[in-house]
């Protein structure tokens, strides 16, 4: 059985996983396609997760992160992407286990045992 995690890039999961290493150079990236999760059609890559370790994240706010990875992300988001859960950390950060249970919010169209799609 193979999850999101363990499975190959898709087409936007790769492109996104391109985007923030050229730019960021991350000593840890995470993308997870977490669409499978959600009430949308087997094989979509509307909903993703990143979590994304850099040095130059260490001296900028939380805000100043979030603008700098959708700034990047900017032409993919507006390509069908419905939802990004996104935690950018520096290495001091990460080490404090701040990158640790990372959960992604529940989307109001996701999947449950009465929602009947």
């Amino acid at each position: 059985m193979s999850n999101a995690k363990n499975s190959p890039p898709r087409r936007l999961q790769g492109q996104i996983q391109e985007i923030l290493r050229e730019a960021f150079q991350p000593s840890r990236l995470e993308v997870i396609n977490e669409s499978d999760q959600h009430a949308v059609p087997a094989g979509s890559e509307t909903h993703f997760k990143v979590l994304i370790v850099a040095e130059v994240f260490g001296p900028w706010t939380r805000l100043e992160r979030t603008r700098a990875v959708m700034s990047r992300l900017e032409n993919l988001m507006k390509s069908g992407v419905h939802a990004l859960s996104l935690r950018a950390l520096s290495p001091e950060e990460a080490a404090r286990g701040l990158a640790d249970g990372f959960v992604s919010p529940p989307c109001a169209g996701a999947r449950s045992s009465g929602s009947g799609d």
